[in-house]
């Protein structure tokens, strides 16, 4: 059943009830678990409900007519990456000058997850919402959807979607990064990165391309190595890399679960034996934790998460203000910059 649109603001219960042919009560019931409803009525109500793009006031009982919640939604990919608690943390802080708490939820990369969590949102009568949007179907983020809730989307866009927008400048430091490898005199580059559906990770395999081709080099695919999600997958693609007859000398991380997990493969040949001259060079788009203590030099594209977090609330928050929500969408992206490894410091001084 195709969706109905209600002009941009949330359905009621009572439309719910008049779309699923029962008693407002009925429904009532439906959403709060079901008891003493009819399995048939309890799916007429969830049809309707889907239908309408209803969403579940939980805030109502609290809140007095016309009174804002004060809540900020913050939608995140990975609560288990260190980066995503430095931005969570960036976007509090901002939420905090303002009067406003956040509430934070993880949706691990997976479309559905994030409908369900932008919907538990809107349901809290969320004022805004941050979000890093996993890449998949993006109908619920449409303002049909949404009502009146302004988003930032954050560190990636979604293409269709006209609202603010911070990123990182993912090409051109993923550009330099590789340039610092070809500077050092690498021509066989690996390249670990994310799913290609994710924005940033396609961003950062345009820049590594982009530097190969400039030097006349063809990417070639068996050095590529894409769709890690989480540090095990990236250990993994790094084996397979190392395992190559014509193995790279250098590898490109497109983010910091690609490169730690690819530091641990490379710990664990150390440990077997192996010499550290014959192991890659590694630049990792990202910095991550103990990157300084690393048994490989690693080079980082380096930004702060933080900042990043903060910008995005300061853009969300001013949609808040008088007039914000009228002025058109705006588009900021935040530099990063280069610290380079002992060894390639000393090539490119060279």
């Amino acid at each position: 059943m195709s969706e109905v649109s209600n002009g941009g603001r949330q359905p009621t219960i009572r439309e719910v009830a008049a779309f699923a042919g029962v008693s407002p009560m009925t429904v009532s019931r439906t959403l709060a678990g079901g008891v003493h409803v009819r399995p048939d009525l309890q799916e007429k109500v969830l049809t309707a409900v889907r239908a309408l793009g209803y969403h579940r006031n939980e805030n109502a009982r609290s809140l007095r007519p016309g009174q804002a919640s004060g809540l900020i939604g913050v939608a995140i990919t990975n609560l288990g990456n260190p980066y995503y608690g430095n931005f969570a943390l960036g976007v509090e802080e901002v939420a905090a000058e303002y009067g406003r708490r956040i509430v934070l939820g993880n949706t691990g990369e997976d479309p559905g997850r994030e409908r369900q969590l932008i919907a538990d949102f809107i349901g809290r009568q969320v004022e805004g919402l941050v979000l890093v949007p996993s890449g998949g179907a993006s109908d619920h983020l449409q303002p049909d959807r949404l009502g009146d809730t302004p988003i930032v989307l954050a560190s990636r866009r979604v293409y269709g979607l006209d609202v603010d927008a911070v990123l990182l400048d993912d090409v051109g430091g993923a550009y330099r990064g590789t340039k610092s490898l070809l500077d050092a005199g690498h021509t066989r580059i690996g390249f670990l990165g994310n799913m290609r559906s994710v924005f940033t990770g396609q961003r950062r395999f345009e820049g590594f391309t982009r530097a190969l081709t400039e030097r006349g080099i063809e990417p070639d695919d068996a050095l590529v190595q894409r769709e890690q999600q989480d540090v095990d997958s990236a250990r993994d693609a790094m084996r397979r890399l190392l395992d190559l007859a014509d193995a790279p000398t250098a590898v490109f991380s497109a983010n910091n679960r690609n490169t730690v997990g690819a530091l641990r493969e490379i710990g664990s040949r150390l440990r077997g034996g192996a010499d550290v001259s014959e192991l890659p060079t590694i630049v990792s788009f990202d910095n991550f934790e103990l990157a300084e203590l690393m048994p490989v030099p690693v080079a980082v594209i380096d930004h702060d998460a933080r900042q990043l977090g903060r910008e995005a609330a300061r853009l969300l928050l001013s949609r808040l203000g008088a007039g914000g929500r009228q002025a058109p969408a705006r588009l900021v992206e935040m530099p990063v910059s280069f610290v380079p490894s002992p060894a390639l410091e000393s090539a490119a001084l060279d």
